[in-house]
């Protein structure tokens, strides 16, 4: 490792969490603008040992860094971020935003030092254009162009600081940036204006000098601003989480900041104001807006005993909610992290800019220097011209356009997303995701409602010896058949239970074995030709069935019709019987059904589709989906889902319904077109502005406007994603 003069830092392992044996640490960094810097700061880390994941968050500048052993290693790794020449703080919303003022208050007054001073300049400017020599004389040429040299020189010291600063740091610890040329640039051309005012020249530039400094430093500040307005939804969302909650403690109300409110408080929630925490409601009755969390538009009930999720709003009457979660370990921060994880992972089309990025810096120097060269000793033209030629190609070639294609996209779908309940969790989800021909939809909480009902005849001393065993499995049927029971009565306590995926429930009783689950795993041999949903219940000997109801989405057909106009095949895969996955395919137009399927039938049949060339989409919400959610091109489960299957899923969405679905597909799509459109961009601005600076038709000051054009190009044209 490097070694730094500065003194080696010290404390970040204070702010290391560690769970499941692996360490985590948020940084922010500050001083990186583009592809390239992102590049190095992660790869730099990741070849330091042990080191898992290092993703650097375009838009917020948070640095996640997770490792294994030693947590005190968090110095190391600043130290190695310090060496590249970026300024690194512990990551905190407060810290970045006061950064980000800092940063906007900084290029303002950069800007607006470099505006003064051009003015000033091209006042006296004009009559240098205007007048020949012979009728101004040479003392008063001279004299002009020593007061604009009084005039630019500290301008461009105080004002190209944006520029310098990050091209020292970087050439300090033998390291290039994309400020390096600029810096060059900037400096090559006021050492010759100084030269040739010293020596009574007439290559004098100092009013280009400032003015290519003013509208470089311009591009710099739209793009600042443009990172800023796509800056994740997320931190928006947690933005607001900033004011005060009213805790009731011993009777008394008293306020207490949200970020300090923990597990076991009561807060009360008036109407109006936002829920601050997660919780569960002990008192009170009211309709809550639960479109942040779940996205859906009408408002729902809640009472005593309904769980409450920060970021919903109480629309009617004041509840008290005992917190369960903190602000950091709420559903909303979950949210959040899901979009940090999946805006800092690199897809196809980001890895492709980062190799671009990458070539930049060699490949300009070179042409800038084959330039000069090519116009001073073999086209006979002065140095000085030859010197402003090579100035413009090394301004005018910035991989900035390319940079920006794909990170500023990603973060506008990804809040738009977001907004609709839909959240990311692979950085190339979308773009996998645009690519899929066949989608395979889970039946029962997938394309059904899952919100089963027991249907009668069915006698309670067998429901309750039935529920007491299905109380031991999260699977919708089990649930229902629970619910059916009573809240009086006391259930049985079976032992030895064990639940088998796509099967069903075994557990002993009284040195009995009994089962619930499907009609074969219970050695149960009835044909049955009703389209409901039929659960077994056998100790071995005797045989009984509960019968369920469920309904279709009241979106499912709509969705599905939309993916087969988009030529997607829509497969629906069930473990439930032949006759019951038929009678729903048939309502919401699915021509293929798979049914009953174990869950490895699953999984082989979504493998064979793919082993002919087809791209699948899993949509699935149970525990025996889990296998197929993992293995698919692409996978999507609803928020309601089982844990295994969300973790395994690469989107979660939130809400009742399947147009979630839809939505994430035509953001994917409109996302990839922007995406290809944006480097279309970037690869017509160099093809064409690179052999106009080289042939000498371009004049720095156009140069940087050009160079800040494309940029802000590719940044609005990503904003039509909105």
């Amino acid at each position: 490792m490097t070694s730094i003069a500065h003194e080696k830092p010290s404390g970040y392992e204070n702010i290391v969490k560690t769970t499941r044996d692996k360490n985590h640490l948020n940084l922010l960094v500050h001083g990186y603008h583009c592809a390239a810097c992102i590049h190095k700061i992660e790869g730099s880390l990741l070849r330091e040992d042990d080191v898992e994941q290092a993703r650097l968050n375009f838009s917020n500048g948070r640095l996640t860094i997770q490792w294994n052993g030693d947590k005190n290693r968090a110095n190391n790794f600043v130290s190695v971020l310090e060496n590249l020449g970026y300024g690194i703080k512990p990551f905190h919303q407060s810290v970045e935003k006061k950064h980000h003022e800092d940063e906007s208050r900084f290029l303002l007054l950069c800007i607006g030092v470099a505006g003064f001073a051009m003015g000033n300049i091209m006042l006296l400017s004009v009559g240098l254009w205007t007048t020949s020599i012979e009728t101004m004389g040479f003392a008063t040429r001279e004299f002009l162009h020593w007061i604009s040299a009084l005039i630019a020189i500290p301008a461009v010291l105080y004002s190209g600081r944006p520029f310098f600063h990050s091209a020292f740091n970087a050439l300090k610890n033998k390291r290039t940036n994309m400020d390096v040329p600029i810096a060059i640039a900037l400096i090559l051309v006021i050492m010759m204006s100084l030269f040739e005012t010293i020596n009574g020249g007439e290559h004098v530039y100092f009013d280009s000098s400032v003015m290519l400094m003013f509208f470089l430093l311009i591009g710099r500040y739209l793009d600042f601003r443009a990172r800023s307005t796509a800056k994740n939804a997320a931190f928006d969302l947690l933005s607001g989480f900033s004011d005060f909650a009213t805790i009731i403690e011993n009777g008394q109300t008293k306020k207490q900041l949200i970020s300090d409110v923990q597990p076991g408080m009561i807060v009360r929630v008036a109407s109006g104001e936002k829920i601050p925490v997660d919780g569960m409601i002990i008192a009170g009755k009211t309709t809550l807006d639960t479109a942040l969390v779940t996205g859906e538009t009408m408002p729902q009930e809640a009472q005593e005993n309904d769980p409450v999720y920060a970021g919903t709003i109480n629309l009617s009457n004041p509840i008290d909610i005992n917190v369960q979660k903190a602000l950091g370990d709420t559903l909303l921060a979950d949210m959040t992290d899901l979009m940090e994880n999946a805006k800092q992972s690199h897809a196809h089309y980001v890895r492709l800019a980062d190799k671009a990025a990458r070539a930049y810096t060699p490949v300009v120097h070179l042409m800038a220097a084959l330039a000069f060269l090519l116009w001073w000793a073999f086209m006979g033209v002065a140095w000085q011209e030859s010197l402003m030629i090579a100035i413009t190609v090394l301004i005018i070639t910035c991989p900035c356009a390319l940079g920006l294609a794909v990170p500023v996209v990603q973060l506008l779908a990804s809040s738009r997303l977001m907004k609709n309940g839909i959240l990311l969790k692979s950085g190339d989800a979308l773009e996998r995701l645009v690519n899929i021909d066949h989608i395979f939809i889970d039946k029962t909480g997938t394309l059904t409602t899952g919100q089963l009902s027991l249907m009668p005849p069915y006698h309670d001393d067998v429901l309750l010896m039935a529920a007491s065993l299905a109380a031991h499995s999260t699977h919708p049927l089990s649930r229902a058949l629970l619910n059916a029971v009573p809240s009086d009565k006391e259930l049985i306590p079976f032992t030895q239970t064990e639940e088998i995926p796509g099967m069903g429930v075994k557990g002993q009783y009284k040195n009995r074995e009994y089962r619930i689950g499907n009609q074969e795993w219970c050695g149960v041999h009835h044909d049955d030709n009703s389209p409901h949903i039929h659960v077994w219940f056998t100790d071995g000997e005797a045989n009984t069935y509960f019968t369920f109801s469920d309904s279709l989405k009241t979106d499912a057909a709509y969705v599905v019709s939309f993916f087969k106009s988009q030529n997607i095949t829509p497969f629906l895969v069930s473990g439930d019987r032949q006759k019951t996955a038929s009678a729903i395919a048939s309502q919401c137009g699915i021509d293929h059904v798979f049914a009953p399927l174990k869950p490895h039938e699953k999984y082989d049949l979504m493998q064979k589709s793919q082993a002919q060339n087809h791209r699948v989409l899993m949509v699935g919400d149970g525990l025996n989906d889990s296998a197929c959610l993992m293995g698919a091109d692409v996978s999507m489960a609803p928020g309601s889902a089982v844990d295994v299957s969300k973790n395994a899923a690469d989107i979660v969405f939130m809400g009742d319904g399947l147009t979630p679905v839809q939505t994430a597909y035509q953001t994917a799509v409109k996302t990839h077109s922007l995406i290809k459109q944006n480097f279309a961009l970037a690869i017509i601005y160099n093809a064409c502005a690179i052999p106009l600076a080289f042939a000498g038709y371009v004049t720095p000051l156009i140069a940087a406007v050009a160079m800040s054009g494309s940029s802000l190009l590719v940044v609005l044209n990503s904003f039509r994603l909105k």
